[in-house]
């Protein structure tokens, strides 16, 4: 498990500072989800032979979606993502880097967690409130018929220290 402390002052905020969607909710809101689906870097690859990868255990059908819906039309984030996980990950051919680059780059990561987020029209809840941080979580990020809770978000995340 990664330092929550330092996962947020090394890797979230200035990821999201340099995609220019920084605000403390959504620090918050990325730093949960990682406690949540991956207990803040526990698990790089999705338990039981499942799709999803690296902390934020994002799936790559999502992960492909975001790129396919979203990033594709904004060429300054496709400049800002395509430097952050270099020409290793990058597949020229579909103009996206290749999942598995959410397993190796946390700023990589920490984008495409935020990036996922900022498609849903809701307004974020406030910073700190962790119970609409969680509600948020499950609607969006987990949806309906996933296998986590509002009850897991928060225990995962006082159990990894998100929550003092």
């Amino acid at each position: 498990m990664f330092n929550v402390q330092q996962l947020r002052e090394c890797v979230i905020r200035p990821t999201l500072v340099t995609i220019g969607l920084h605000s403390a909710a959504a620090e918050d809101l990325v730093v949960g989800t990682w406690a949540t689906e991956s207990s803040l870097g526990t698990y790089l690859v999705q338990r039981g032979n499942g799709p999803a990868l690296g902390v934020a255990q994002m799936e790559p059908a999502t992960h492909d979606d975001i790129w396919i819906n979203w990033l594709g039309a904004r060429s300054a984030d496709v400049a800002l993502m395509k430097g952050m996980v270099g020409s290793r990950f990058w597949d020229t051919d579909k103009g996206r880097p290749d999942p598995q680059a959410l397993v190796v780059s946390l700023d990589y990561a920490a984008a495409m967690t935020r990036y996922h987020y900022r498609r849903v029209p809701q307004a974020l809840p406030r910073p700190g409130d962790w119970a609409g941080l969680a509600a948020y979580y499950k609607r969006y990020y987990n949806t309906p018929a996933g296998k986590g809770s509002e009850a897991k978000f928060l225990a995962d995340c006082e159990r990894c220290g998100v929550i003092a």
